[in-house]
């Protein structure tokens, strides 16, 4: 049988054809030099980690991997097709693309000797104003600022890398720690651990280097939160000592990990107890809450002494209405020292909505593509996550700056956006590189949606940087200078 195939006379045949002159992909790298150049990195590095009559700067070769990684690319190789990009050195203020052999062993020589660089770079980056305002990490409604602590799986199975090992996820691979500031997703560290290392095992080494760095960066009260594999006499105590050495309020909520604890003895006591007050939130459901003083020495003041709100939840009916031949009892606990203005169902609240970070762990892990590591070294895949860390920061404040307000190119609203939709909306613009009067132009399309926020995040230009006339089309507008060096970043209180 003859099957006739009808052909759209809409659709239209191009012809391919080569251009005489460079168009970039990757217009937004315009923006991320933007921050890049507020962190001063060539003054930062190339003082204290020098290189030989010309070889290749250590700037260049960190400028050049944060490019990367705010594209969603770790791996080594990938630089080689940014070698030849003009746009890609002029954007990022690089002397000289290194080859993928050259960068992966400088990571290699210098990795231990770079992880304090990466914290500097979080730090100055968080710290500073933009367009006259300080950043905004998104506060907790009850005037407290999370900082919220976990660790996640990244699967390198079928791997031979250093400390690869087995995960509680039950694959191969590494279990890395990351702290974020507020709601809205800025980390504070990704620390890199084997896999077969516990959540708690030197977590306080932690909390020395992220709770002083949240303290330095808003001067709201701090609330620190972690699962159970934290639930720790030494972590508590560890929260408590940074409280007393900032002079700061830092409260926790820790899930508590019943471990061995009699469940049915204690479910027993509560329904023989006549004052329990039960709550009925489904036939063949209820639920209890309870407040049980802990008495942990140096935990908590005498004004927030330690606390653990329990919650019983008895189920006589399963989900599916079948009834059950005996009652199944869930206990559950959040050991906290809040004060005590906030009710049992308030720190239980605050606890459920700790859960947003895990949407943070899937922006590394899927939106960036950092699961699968690059190198076979530690300490390299180390400073490849502490560097994540810093390219999340820069994707997140051109997101907050670029895609919340009313000229953002999106139709919805929304409190933040995913990392994803940065590199779709920003980064990934089509743009042309035009030498025009001595001075350098990036031009994006008529139709290019994006153009209004690019020129409005380039207004307030730093010191060196001088913004051009429109010339017949949506541009954004930057003039480098190669050899000028800015002044040096200068906080209102110098952290240490």
């Amino acid at each position: 049988m003859a099957v006739t195939l009808k052909v759209s006379q809409n659709m239209t045949d191009f012809f391919i054809k080569k251009l005489p002159y460079d168009l970039t992909s990757n217009a937004g790298l315009a923006l991320v030099g933007q921050y890049l150049k507020r962190l001063e990195i060539s003054s930062r590095v190339d003082r204290k980690f020098p290189v030989g009559i010309g070889g290749i700067v250590n700037s260049d070769i960190l400028k050049s991997y944060l490019g990367l990684l705010v594209q969603g690319k770790n791996d080594f190789d990938a630089v080689e097709e940014f070698r030849g990009d003009d746009f890609f050195t002029r954007a990022l203020d690089v002397g000289t693309v290194p080859s993928s052999s050259t960068l992966r062993q400088r990571m290699d020589t210098h990795s231990a000797s770079w992880f304090e660089l990466a914290g500097e770079f979080k730090l100055a980056l968080l710290w500073a104003k933009y367009a006259t305002a300080p950043v905004d990490f998104g506060a907790l409604p009850c005037g407290y600022m999370a900082v919220d602590w976990d660790t996640f799986v990244m699967n390198n199975s079928g791997t031979q890398k250093e400390a690869v090992g087995r995960t509680y996820q039950g694959v191969d691979g590494f279990t890395p720690s990351a702290t974020y500031l507020g709601s809205l997703g800025y980390c504070l560290e990704l620390a890199l651990r084997p896999g077969v290392q516990h959540s708690a095992l030197e977590t306080e080494l932690n909390l020395e280097r992220v709770l002083p760095m949240a303290a330095k960066l808003t001067p709201l009260p701090l609330l620190f939160r972690a699962d159970s594999g934290l639930c720790s006499l030494k972590i508590m105590r560890e929260v408590c000592i940074q409280a007393h050495a900032l002079s700061r309020e830092v409260a926790f909520i820790i899930k508590w990990n019943p471990r061995k604890a009699p469940v049915q003895a204690i479910a027993g006591e509560r329904v023989a107890h006549t004052n329990t007050m039960w709550c009925h939130q489904r036939e063949g459901k209820r639920m209890c809450l309870w407040t049980q003083e802990l008495n942990l020495e140096c935990v908590g003041t005498q004004a927030n002494p330690a606390r653990r709100v329990l919650r019983l939840i008895e189920r006589t009916i399963d989900k599916h209405g079948h009834a059950l031949l005996l009652p199944d009892y869930e206990l559950e606990g959040w050991t906290t020292t809040l004060p005590q203005k906030f009710t049992m169902q308030d720190i239980i609240d605050l606890y459920k909505d700790h859960a947003t970070h895990e949407q943070f762990h899937s922006e590394f892990k899927t939106d960036m593509d950092l699961e699968r590591l690059p190198s076979g070294k530690f300490d390299t895949n180390f400073l490849v996550c502490a560097l994540a860390a810093v390219a999340m920061n820069i994707l997140r404040l051109i997101g907050q700056n670029a895609l919340i307000g009313k000229d953002a190119p999106l139709r919805h609203a929304a409190k933040r956006r995913r990392m994803k939709t940065v590199m779709q909306e920003i980064m990934f613009k089509a743009g042309r590189m035009i030498k025009h009067a001595g001075r350098w132009v990036l031009g994006l399309g008529a139709n290019d949606s994006a153009h209004i926020v690019f020129e409005r995040l380039y207004k307030p230009c730093p010191s060196g940087w001088l913004p051009i006339k429109l010339l017949g089309e949506s541009i954004c507008r930057c003039r480098a200078f190669r050899t000028l060096v800015p002044p040096r970043w200068q906080p209102t209180q110098e952290p240490s």
